[in-house]
């Protein structure tokens, strides 16, 4: 089932997400959801934050980019309880964007290389180390799980830039291609 994407501006987006324990209702379905949610969007990754559950839960699939980064092609995975460990000082900036921010573009710094403990789908523990696109993409679905956007991270001149954008995504104003649930509604 596709679920509506929060935009910038709902409170659940700011907030720390709590844990959650195995016998969490129907973990399996949504999971599948997100998912669901997340390639109909045409986007690689999702926090449960972003379909309003404030709870330490992500999802991703980089398969997208199998053409250009066949390494990249069989890299799917649901990270439960995620804590980052450690996060390299090299970083390097690219440009990312947030289903929940859409429209908007921006150059972002990230460690090239993380390591971060996290329980898979069956609750089992994980202790692994990513580097590259892989570690950009978890950095950016974890902070959503902190409460962190990724336009948080761009200057404060360029987020001064971005206010009428900003905006109009509280509004309801931004145009997607997939259900969205925005502030003012």
């Amino acid at each position: 089932m596709i679920l509506p994407i929060h935009t910038f501006g709902n409170m659940v987006l700011r907030k720390v997400a709590e844990p959650i324990t195995n016998d969490y209702a129907k973990l399996n379905e949504l999971i599948e959801n997100m998912y669901e949610t997340m390639h109909n969007a045409d986007g690689v990754g999702l926090a449960a934050p972003q379909v309003g559950l404030g709870i330490r839960l992500f999802v991703i699939d980089l398969a997208a980019f199998r053409e250009d980064k066949p390494e990249l092609a069989d890299f799917k995975v649901a990270m439960i309880n995620p804590e980052m460990l450690e996060m390299s000082e090299d970083c390097a900036q690219a440009e990312e964007g947030c289903l929940s921010i859409p429209g908007i573009h921006e150059n972002v710094e990230r460690s090239l290389s993380i390591k971060i403990k996290y329980m898979d789908q069956n609750f089992v523990e994980h202790i692994d180390v990513f580097e590259g696109f892989k570690a950009r993409v978890i950095q950016h679905e974890y902070d959503h799980l902190e409460g962190h956007l990724f336009t948080d991270k761009v200057s404060p001149l360029r987020r001064q830039l971005l206010k009428s954008k900003m905006n109009n995504i509280v509004k309801g104003r931004a145009s997607t291609s997939y259900k969205v649930k925005a502030a003012s509604k």
